[in-house]
């Protein structure tokens, strides 16, 4: 398609609603966002310590519909200027999926519009071409509060994974953290704001599978260290200021060292195919912490490769890549019925054995 191409995107995978306008003037042209909105759930799931599968799929669709409003007012368009719509149809919470799946379709169903469903991990990974026009092939870490796995990037289809996490991903690790340390929810900004004043060389914490070859990561029994090393100094029932924050310290430096090693070896295997411009790009939740942010620009730096990490606003779940993904997979020629189902699991390299565990923020894929 050479002619412009205006496309709404839907995301509803976890405990952010959101909906966003992109548009493009021609096939060579970049990407503009038009509108993102993304409306969250902190408040309804915080007394419960974590992400309630029901009320968050209540929330999706109570909100969808206000949300769409809101992204078509913010871009000064209406429906009759969108030429497809895009939605995350995986995988993710099934309540969640499905509300947002059966929204795209009535908003398809009563225009007239094409119907693009997208993987919620192909959001992410494509995000570095939204956002700096990366060229195929990169590796991306992406790294998120569900899901964590390295993903060598070849096209908008084509995906082969290198290593990913075989437990716990890293911010289901941050948020179980912050909830042993009394800390809110969502844990990683907790966490990361209480190591900023802690020492992380105090507590001797694992460095999980680096004894292992491979890029596969395990964040479980590093939780269970943190566990251990918190009742080791807790005195009549409570921890001291101190003591919290050097141990949000040390958990943050194991996850930042486990990461960048694994990148590391991840980066090994990339570079081995020679590519034209080698870029490393992060992205998901995870990737807006400053700590993991700085050892992986100090790794790519040292490797001589490119460094790409999104606006921390399109780090976490929005629409606007959902659009993106869609565009992409428009222009490959994906048009999906109203058959489209909502998956749980849907993993993006299907070639790839599947990864143990499921996420409480989503299954593993």
């Amino acid at each position: 398609m050479n002619g412009k191409l205006t496309i709404l995107g839907l995301e509803s995978s976890c405990d952010d609603t959101a909906a966003a306008i992109l548009t493009r003037e021609g096939a060579r042209s970049r990407a503009r966002i038009l509108s993102s909105v993304v409306s969250g759930q902190a408040a309804l799931h915080a007394p419960f310590g974590g992400v309630v599968p029901e009320i968050a799929a209540r929330a999706h669709a109570e909100k969808l519909d206000g949300c769409v409003r809101r992204a078509l007012t913010e871009a000064d368009v209406t429906l009759d200027a969108v030429d497809a719509v895009a939605v995350t149809a995986g995988p993710g919470l099934i309540g969640g999926v499905l509300s947002g799946v059966m929204c795209a379709k009535a908003i398809a169903a009563a225009r007239g519009l094409p119907l693009i469903g997208v993987n919620h991990l192909a959001g992410h990974a494509l995000t570095p071409r939204l956002t700096d026009g990366l060229a195929y092939p990169y590796l991306i870490l992406l790294v998120s509060g569900g899901h964590c796995q390295f993903l060598l990037v070849r096209g908008a289809q084509a995906f082969t994974r290198l290593g990913g996490t075989i437990d716990d991903a890293p911010g289901e690790a941050f948020d179980k953290v912050a909830r042993l340390l009394a800390l809110p929810q969502p844990g990683g900004p907790a966490v990361e704001a209480e190591a900023g004043t802690g020492d992380p060389a105090r507590f001797a914490l694992p460095r999980p599978l680096l004894d292992r070859p491979g890029c596969d990561m395990s964040f479980s029994g590093l939780k269970t260290a943190v566990l251990r090393a918190r009742d080791g100094v807790m005195q009549d029932n409570s921890l001291r200021a101190g003591d919290r924050a050097d141990l949000c310290a040390g958990f943050q430096a194991a996850v930042c060292d486990v990461l960048v090693e694994k990148t590391r070896r991840a980066l090994d295997l990339y570079l081995a195919e020679a590519p034209a411009t080698p870029a490393l790009a992060v992205a998901g939740g995870v990737a807006a912490n400053q700590a993991i942010r700085g050892g992986l620009a100090d790794l790519c730096a040292a490797r001589g490769v490119e460094f790409v990490a999104p606006p921390l606003k399109l780090c976490t779940d929005n629409a606007a890549m959902i659009a993106y993904a869609g565009m992409e997979l428009f222009d490959a020629g994906q048009r999906d019925g109203m058959d489209l189902a909502a998956r749980p699991r849907w993993p993006l390299d299907g070639a790839a054995p599947g990864m143990l565990g499921s996420g409480k923020k989503g299954a593993k894929a």
